[in-house]
């Protein structure tokens, strides 16, 4: 958690102190739970250590749309520690373990330490960047670019977890989850997918996507990794 903050802001010895010093509860989660109900009260930020979890929203008739995907070391309802009342669902996509952090400390936290408030509030800002280029990306792009610019975002920021990079990683979502993330059906995800690796941008090993040409996979999804502001603290 440090380590992704200090990418957002300069922090000091006494910022990383009190970063250090939040009390947390530890929670599991299997893969499918939910971790925020929408239209429930919040009383906690909650931090992924491990694992990986998705936003979404629910159509009345049950249809579901992804919004994010999250990574450990991301804060998946960051925005719970000032807004009183959750307006999306928060889903595992796999087992996760969490750190659940009482909102109060991160408001006392804030307002002690105008730095790490600095942080919070850059990474939520990053956060909006993220779903500005999900909604170009689900509105303007074919369905082949979408998922190449969704496998592009996914390399980046597994690499700053320490999880994977431009040469490769496991890719935890299925083909489901990738639709409802990128407005295709299954079968259009299959498909798209198919003609990626038939022309040599990707190479699947069941969960595991292996990218043999980096750029050659950028240039096919248009992917900038501007929107995801990976220098914002030099």
């Amino acid at each position: 958690m440090v380590r992704k903050i200090e990418r957002r802001a300069v922090l000091d010895e006494l910022d990383r102190k009190a970063l250090g010093s939040l009390s947390f509860r530890r929670k599991l989660f299997e893969a499918g739970d939910y971790i925020v109900r929408e239209g429930a009260r919040t009383t906690e930020s909650t931090l992924i250590l491990e694992g990986f979890a998705f936003r979404q929203k629910l159509t009345q008739d049950g249809a579901r749309q992804i919004v994010s995907f999250h990574v450990p070391g991301d804060f998946i309802d960051l925005e719970g520690s000032l807004l009183k009342v959750a307006d999306h669902n928060v889903q595992t996509l796999t087992r996760c373990e969490v750190a659940a952090i009482p909102i109060r400390e991160i408001v006392a936290l804030i307002e002690a330490h105008p730095r790490v408030g600095r942080a919070l509030w850059i990474d939520t800002l990053i956060d909006a960047s993220i779903y500005r280029e999900w909604m170009m990306n689900v509105g303007r792009r074919p369905a082949k670019k979408r998922l190449a610019h969704l496998l592009c975002e996914f390399a980046k920021r597994l690499k700053l977890a320490g999880l994977g990079d431009e040469e490769g990683y496991t890719l935890p979502m299925t083909q489901e989850q990738l639709a409802d993330a990128a407005g295709l059906t299954s079968v259009h995800v299959n498909r798209s997918l198919r003609a990626l690796e038939e022309e040599g941008l990707i190479v699947r090993d069941r969960k595991f996507v292996r990218i043999p040409d980096w750029e050659r996979l950028r240039a096919e999804s248009g992917f900038s990794e501007l929107y995801l502001h990976l220098d914002q603290a030099s």
